[in-house]
C-alpha cells in the first residue's frame, strides 16, 4: 500500500497496525476504485462489509494523497438502523444506543442526501420520541423511509464522498493547496469502536507537543462518556489528558490506556519520523487507536519540531532543512496578529513588507518622527513615500500607501528596515483636509485613530487585535547554521544604515551586497547641505558644499565597515535624480527660500529647471557622476579615508564600490578614472595601503548586451532587477500595481514581475549579461541584488547560472540562506 495509490491515511493506519497498535480492523479503497465509485460503479457493497462482521458497525474517511488536500468530511456509524438499536440498547444502555443513532441519522441526511441542516438538529436529550421525529422529517424530505440496509448505507456514503471531491469547489480549493488538477481521493473504511458503554468509555484526542512552539507537551481532550450520558459531546465532560483541578484526569482515570497513549507517541515519533496527533477511544478501559495525523503546527513549531526531530537523530539534518517552508521564518522574525483574532478590516492592498504593528494614524514624516519622540506608536499614511519620508518611515511602526507596487520605494524602504508595510491600497482615501483616512466602506479615521497595518496579508484593519510576538529562539538559529553548511551560493544583505547593518550582521549575512548611498543625505542635517550643493552655481562651490558633507559620509562608512569587519560591502554611488531632494509643495518651497536666503521666484525657477518628464530615465546614476563629478568624487574619497580608518585599527574589510545605470564602457572608464586617482591621493595623504574593486550595477538591457565590453573596466557585474525589470517592460513600477492584479487574472503575465523575476525576459536579460561578462572577464563576479534576490526563483536561477551571491533586504536573509540550501540540496537528491 502507498500514499500514491491508497492516500496518506490508509498508508498510516498501515503503518500504525504494523506498529502494533489497537487499530480496529480497517479496509482501503484506492483512488481508482472510488474513482469508479463517482461514476457510478459500486464494488460488492457485501464483500467490502463481510470482513467486519454480522450487523456492522463503520466509519468512512477520507484518503488523500497529502493531507493538507484536505477531502470529504468523515461519516461515522454506518450500519446504524433499527434493529441495531434494538441490539445497542441491553448492552450500552438506551440514552447512548439512541444518540448513535441520531448522530447518524443526521450526518447522513445533511452529507449524503444533501437536505436542510436546520430541519436535522441534535436535541438535547436523545430518547423514542425525538428519533422517530427525525427519521419522519427524513421520510418527507425524501419521500421515502431512512434505508436500513447498511450496504446500502454505505454505498450511498461511497458515492457522495467520491463525487463531492470531484466537485468543482473542492477541486479549486485543493489546486489552492497545491495539488495537481488530477489528484485522486482514497477512502478508509473502519470499524467503529463507539467508545460508549459499560465501565470506563470515551473518546479523545491527543498530541506530545504545544502547536504553537514545537515543544514537548502532552495536550488534547477526552471525552468520557460511560453509559453515554455524554454521548452527544457535552463540551463541560471534557477532561484534562493530565492533571485536572475540576477532578481526576484521564491519567488518573485510566492509567494503563494512558499509559499506552504516551507509549504510541514516542512510537509514532520514532517510526513515523513525525509528531503525531492520535485519535483514541477507550471502551469498557480497553484502548483502540482510531487514526493519527501530522500535528498541525505554526510557524515556530515547524521550526523546533523539525530541528528536534533532527537533533535526537530520527531524521537526518538535509531533511529538517527542507521541511521548513522559508516563508515560516519570515513570520518568525516579525510580529504576526493572533490567527484567533477578530479582524475588522478597513482596507486592503498588497502585501510589500512582512509583519504586523499597530500605531496611532500620522499622515507626515514630520508627524511621524514628533510621535516616536512622545514615545507613541504610529503608522504613517502617504500617497506614496519618496526619499524625504525615511526618516518618519524609521520613525513608525509601519507604513501605508494608496500607490506602489512590491518594488515601490515605500516596499524596498519597510523591507529593509524590517518595518510592516502594505502598499497599493487604491481603495483607500486620504483626507487632508480634516486629518484622517477613508475607508472602502466610508468609515473615517481620523489622525490619531489606532489601525493595525498586516503586511503578511495587505490588510489594514481598525484597532489593536492581539499579537504574537516574533521568535528568533535556538532551534531558528541551529536551522539556519544547518542550512549554510548545504547551500552553495553566498547570501549578502542590502544594507545603507548601521542599524541596517547590524540586522544583516545578525541574520549571518556575508556582507554588504548593495549601500545605497543617497540614504545617507535625508537626515536634516545632511539634506540642508545637500540643497545648497544642488543650487551651487559652479564646480569650485559644489566642491565646497561637499566637504562639509564629506566627514558626514566618510563616518556613515567607517561605522560600516567596523560593523561588518572582515566581509564585503559593496557600496553604490549617488543614485537617484537631484529633484528628489528639493520640495515640491508651496510651503516647502518658501522654506527652501528661507534657507537659502534667496526669493521665493528664484527658488522656484531653479526647481522648475531641475524637473524632468520622466525622472527615473534622466539624469541620475552614472549620469550625474559624469555630469556634477564633484558628487563621486566625495563619495569615492569618504570610501577611501573610512578603509584606510579602520585599517589603521586592526579591521579587515573588502571593500567594493559600484557604479550605478551603466550602459556603456565608456562610462566606466570615466568613472574608474576619476575613482582611481581619489584613491591614489588619499593613500599617499594617509601612507595607507589598500585596495578595492570597482564593478557596475547592470539595470539597463544595453548595460547586459554590453557586458563585454563593460568588464575591461570592471571586476563584477551586479544585476538590479528593480530597474532592469522595469526598463525591460518599459513598465513603471510605482504605478504597476494599478492594474497589475488584472494583467495576472487575465494572464498577461503569470505573476507580477516586480515580485518574481520574469525567467524568461527578464532572466534572458541577465544570462547574456552574465555569459558576456563571462566573455570578457573570465573571473567576474556575478550577483544579482534587487528586490528579487531573496526569492526562490530568483535564487535557484542564480544557482542555475553559477552566480557567486545574492543580496537582499536584511531580513530577508534567512529565507535566502534556507532557500538556497533546499535548491542545493533537492539538486543532490535529484542528482
Amino acid at each position: 500500500m502507498s500514499a500514491e495509490v491508497h492516500g496518506g491515511r490508509a498508508k498510516c493506519l498501515q503503518r500504525l497496525i504494523r506498529m502494533g497498535m489497537p487499530v480496529p480492523r480497517t479496509m482501503a479503497l484506492s483512488f481508482d476504485v472510488v474513482h469508479r465509485i463517482a461514476q457510478g460503479h459500486l464494488p460488492d457493497m457485501e464483500a467490502l462489509l463481510a470482513p467486519f462482521g454480522e450487523n456492522p458497525l463503520v466509519s468512512v474517511r477520507p484518503s488523500s494523497q497529502d493531507p493538507d488536500w484536505g477531502g470529504p468530511g468523515a461519516i461515522l456509524n454506518i450500519g446504524m438502523n433499527d434493529a441495531r438499536l434494538a441490539e445497542m440498547i441491553p448492552v450500552i444502555g438506551e440514552w447512548a444506543a439512541t444518540a448513535v443513532y441520531l448522530r447518524f441519522v443526521q450526518s447522513y441526511a445533511i452529507h449524503v442526501a444533501r437536505l436542510d441542516p436546520e430541519e436535522f438538529y441534535l436535541p438535547d436529550v436523545p430518547d423514542a420520541v425525538s428519533l422517530r421525529a427525525m427519521l419522519d422529517t427524513y421520510e418527507l424530505e425524501t419521500d421515502e423511509p431512512f434505508p436500513q440496509d447498511p450496504a446500502t448505507q454505505l454505498g450511498e456514503v461511497l458515492r457522495s464522498m467520491a463525487r463531492a471531491w470531484d466537485g468543482t469547489t473542492a477541486r479549486l480549493l485543493r489546486q489552492a493547496k497545491g495539488a495537481p488538477v488530477d489528484a485522486g481521493l482514497g477512502l478508509v473504511v473502519q470499524k467503529m469502536a463507539l467508545g460508549v458503554g459499560q465501565g470506563e468509555c470515551g473518546s479523545g484526542v491527543i498530541q506530545y507537543v504545544d502547536s504553537a512552539t514545537g515543544q514537548p507537551q502532552i495536550t488534547g481532550r477526552y471525552l468520557g462518556q460511560s453509559q453515554g450520558r455524554e454521548a452527544l459531546g457535552d463540551t463541560d465532560s471534557a477532561l484534562y489528558l493530565t492533571k485536572d483541578p475540576r477532578g481526576p484526569s484521564l491519567e488518573e482515570r485510566c492509567p494503563e490506556p494512558f499509559a499506552q497513549l504516551k507509549e504510541y507517541g514516542d512510537l509514532c515519533r520514532r517510526k513515523l519520523r513525525e509528531e503525531m496527533q492520535v485519535e483514541f477511544t477507550i471502551d469498557d478501559g480497553t484502548l483502540h487507536v482510531l487514526d493519527a495525523v501530522r500535528v498541525q503546527r505554526s510557524s515556530r513549531a515547524s521550526v523546533a519540531i523539525a530541528v528536534a526531530l533532527a537533533e535526537d537523530s530520527i531524521i537526518p539534518r538535509e531533511e529538517a532543512v527542507l521541511r521548513v517552508e522559508p516563508s515560516a521564518l519570515s513570520e518568525l522574525l516579525h510580529r504576526q496578529i493572533d490567527p484567533s483574532a477578530t479582524r475588522d478590516m478597513i482596507v486592503s492592498g498588497i502585501p510589500a513588507s512582512p509583519g504586523a504593528a499597530t500605531g496611532r494614524i500620522v499622515l507626515t514624516a514630520n508627524e511621524a518622527q514628533a510621535s516616536a519622540a512622545r514615545g507613541e506608536p504610529c503608522v504613517l499614511v502617504r500617497r506614496e513615500t519618496t526619499p524625504e519620508d525615511i526618516r518618519g518611515m524609521h520613525a513608525a511602526q509601519a507604513v501605508l500607501t494608496m500607490r506602489g507596487g512590491v518594488t515601490s520605494h515605500a516596499a524596498v524602504i519597510g523591507r529593509g528596515l524590517g518595518v510592516p508595510c502594505i502598499v497599493g491600497a487604491s481603495d483607500l482615501v486620504i483626507d487632508r483636509k480634516r486629518g484622517g483616512i477613508i475607508g472602502r466602506d466610508g468609515r473615517r479615521f481620523a489622525a490619531g485613530d489606532l489601525i493595525t497595518v498586516d503586511g503578511t496579508t495587505g490588510q489594514v484593519l481598525a484597532g489593536s487585535p492581539p499579537m504574537l510576538e516574533a521568535a528568533l529562539d535556538g532551534a531558528f538559529q541551529t536551522l539556519l547554521t544547518w542550512a549554510d553548511d548545504f547551500r552553495d551560493i553566498g547570501v549578502r544583505a542590502n544594507a545603507d544604515t548601521p542599524a541596517d547593518a547590524h540586522t544583516a550582521q545578525n541574520f549571518a549575512a556575508e556582507g554588504i551586497g548593495l549601500c545605497r548611498t543617497e540614504h545617507m543625505f535625508f537626515d536634516d542635517e545632511r539634506l540642508g547641505v545637500m540643497r545648497e550643493m544642488i543650487f551651487a552655481e559652479s564646480s569650485d562651490d559644489r566642491r565646497a558644499v561637499l566637504d562639509r558633507l564629506l566627514p558626514m559620509q566618510r563616518a556613515d562608512f567607517q561605522a560600516l565597515f567596523a560593523i561588518m569587519a572582515g566581509k564585503n560591502v559593496c557600496v553604490r554611488l549617488f543614485d537617484p535624480p537631484l529633484h528628489e531632494f528639493l520640495p515640491a509643495d508651496k510651503a516647502g518651497l518658501r522654506d527652501l527660500a528661507e534657507q537659502m536666503a534667496l526669493p521665493l521666484a528664484a527658488v522656484t525657477e531653479r526647481v522648475n529647471a531641475l524637473r524632468e518628464y520622466n525622472p527615473m530615465l534622466g539624469m541620475r546614476g552614472v549620469r550625474l557622476g559624469i555630469a556634477i563629478p564633484e558628487i563621486y568624487d566625495m563619495q569615492a574619497r569618504a570610501i577611501f579615508e573610512a578603509l584606510a580608518a579602520v585599517q589603521s585599527q586592526g579591521v579587515t574589510i573588502d571593500v567594493e564600490i559600484m557604479i550605478p545605470l551603466v550602459s556603456a564602457m565608456r562610462e566606466v572608464e570615466l568613472m574608474r578614472a576619476r575613482i582611481d586617482g581619489v584613491a591614489n591621493a588619499v593613500r599617499a595623504k594617509n601612507r595607507a595601503v589598500f585596495s578595492y574593486r570597482l564593478g557596475v550595477m547592470v539595470e539597463t538591457p544595453r548595460g547586459a548586451l554590453r557586458a563585454q565590453d563593460i568588464v575591461e573596466h570592471a571586476e563584477f557585474l551586479s544585476f538590479g532587477t528593480n530597474d532592469l525589470t522595469q526598463m525591460t517592460y518599459g513598465l513603471s513600477r510605482d504605478d504597476a500595481g494599478r492594474f497589475m492584479s488584472a494583467y495576472v487574472q487575465q494572464g498577461v503575465y503569470a505573476e507580477d514581475p516586480f515580485h518574481t523575476l520574469d525567467i524568461e525576459g527578464v532572466g534572458e536579460l541577465v544570462s547574456l549579461g552574465a555569459e558576456r561578462g563571462r566573455a570578457g572577464r573570465p573571473d567576474v563576479v556575478l550577483a544579482i541584488c534587487g528586490e528579487h534576490g531573496g526569492s526562490r526563483s530568483a535564487i535557484a536561477f542564480c544557482r542555475e547560472h553559477k552566480f557567486d551571491y545574492v543580496s537582499c533586504s536584511p531580513f530577508r536573509v534567512p529565507v535566502a540562506r534556507l532557500t538556497a540550501a533546499q535548491l542545493a540540496l533537492q539538486e543532490r537528491m535529484n542528482a
